[in-house]
């Protein structure tokens, strides 16, 4: 990698995001002159804003210069990006624009940003502005997506890992976490219930399990607090608070995230419930209602079971992998319509349609006694209190003897 060739790299980029040749000089800057922030920004509205963004500002103190580096731009015009999104194949890439113009956009759409400026040395300093621009090379550009392993959080903090010679890295992971990947999820998405109830419900046990603050740096506002509290030894041994500064550049102005996930078992289990209640309650009195409403279950759970089987037999959505939830939502649910729809006539279920009852109550058994097990790691203690109270009510619908059928069938 040479000065050069990665000159010549950030002015082709800069020409093609039309900030011009004007910021050339950032390349040459001396190290003693570039200022190195890291800039967070809040989390927005719409749903794929809800974990925040952040950004390298390197700085050149000498003409004012500044040009924020983000790792968070994909290409919409990519060839099959509707299908790679789905499977999990993402490639995002890294990009340069003018800090004003970047950290603007995010002000007017009522997002806070703040900018922590970081106590590297000169060396440091050109070292990081370097990698970003060899990064930014066409060849070095582009990469494999993943929200919660290598997205744009993670790469700007393995960015500046780098540079530190991996002291953050074992800073970071000597301290536990607050909450799992899911918690984190659950509690960004609150405010969107009809994004976050899908997400968690896809979510498998990788979402549960114990995370460093290195792991959930996945998130910008997490890395923003872990450097506040960071402390990194230079050549003397002696530990220094890496952030030397910060400042607030725009307040939040959005309805912030709730600090806390929310507890799903009262909404799911009351919804559960009265489900139950009601396929329980109009079997006799509302024969057309009670095979509608187990009709309208049974084929939410069929798609709902296609979908967790799809994310983990034909994506890379590793965190989707291995998914509990299969045994109270799966495709054998699509078996059951015709039988839950003659019901409404009195028509009993046939033997094949009670061996599938049979099995579907025993997957659900399984999974409690799975979930109870000290070695399982997936927390979905809301969908268990949520579905398996429908399931009893419909195996208790569809099986029970019905005397007004059998009282119109000739005696032998």
């Amino acid at each position: 990698m040479t000065r050069r060739c990665c000159a010549a790299a950030l002015l082709v980029t800069f020409w093609l995001t039309g900030i011009g040749t004007v910021e050339a000089g950032l390349v040459d800057a001396p190290g003693e002159n570039l200022e190195v922030s890291l800039v967070t920004y809040g989390p927005g509205d719409i749903y794929w804003e809800r974990f925040g963004h952040n950004a390298i500002e390197i700085r050149d103190a000498a003409s004012g210069q500044a040009v924020n580096f983000n790792y968070g731009i994909f290409d919409f015009d990519e060839r099959g990006f509707l299908l790679n999104f789905a499977r999990g194949h993402m490639h995002y890439m890294i990009d340069a624009v003018r800090s004003d113009l970047d950290e603007q956009f995010y002000v007017d759409g009522g997002r806070s940003v703040t900018r922590q400026q970081l106590a590297l040395s000169g060396a440091q300093a050109a070292m990081l502005r370097d990698f970003l621009l060899w990064n930014m090379l066409p060849e070095n550009a582009r990469y494999n997506y993943d929200y919660l392993t290598d997205n744009c959080s993670t790469r700007v903090r393995d960015a500046l890992n780098r540079v530190l010679d991996g002291r953050l890295q074992r800073l970071f992971t000597q301290r536990a976490a607050g909450m799992t990947y899911r918690e984190q999820i659950d509690r960004l998405m609150g405010g969107l219930p009809w994004m976050m109830l899908p997400m968690d419900l896809g979510l498998g046990p990788f979402a549960d399990q114990p995370l460093t603050k290195w792991q959930e740096s996945f998130l910008p506002v997490v890395l923003q607090e872990q450097l506040r509290s960071a402390r990194i030894g230079d050549g003397d041994g002696v530990p220094r608070p890496l952030i030397a500064a910060e400042q607030v550049i725009a307040p939040n102005r959005l309805i912030a995230p709730s600090a806390t996930p929310p507890d799903l078992r009262p909404p799911l289990s009351l919804a559960g419930l009265t489900i139950a209640a009601l396929i329980v309650v109009s079997r006799r009195r509302l024969p057309l209602a009670n095979a509608t409403l187990a009709v309208l279950y049974l084929l939410l759970a069929g798609l709902a079971g296609l979908f967790l089987l799809g994310l983990w037999a034909l994506t890379l959505h590793r965190a989707a992998w291995a998914n509990a939830n299969l045994l109270l939502f799966n495709p054998l649910a699509f078996a059951l319509l015709r039988p839950a729809w003659r019901s409404r006539r009195g028509v009993a279920a046939s033997r094949f349609a009670g061996i599938l009852i049979a099995a579907q109550l025993s997957a659900a058994a399984f999974a409690v006694m799975l979930h109870a097990m000290p070695f399982a790691t997936q927390r979905n203690q809301p969908w268990l209190l949520f579905a398996i109270p429908i399931w009893c009510a419909l195996a208790w619908s569809l099986l029970a003897h019905d005397r007004r059928f059998h009282a119109r069938q000739p005696s032998a």
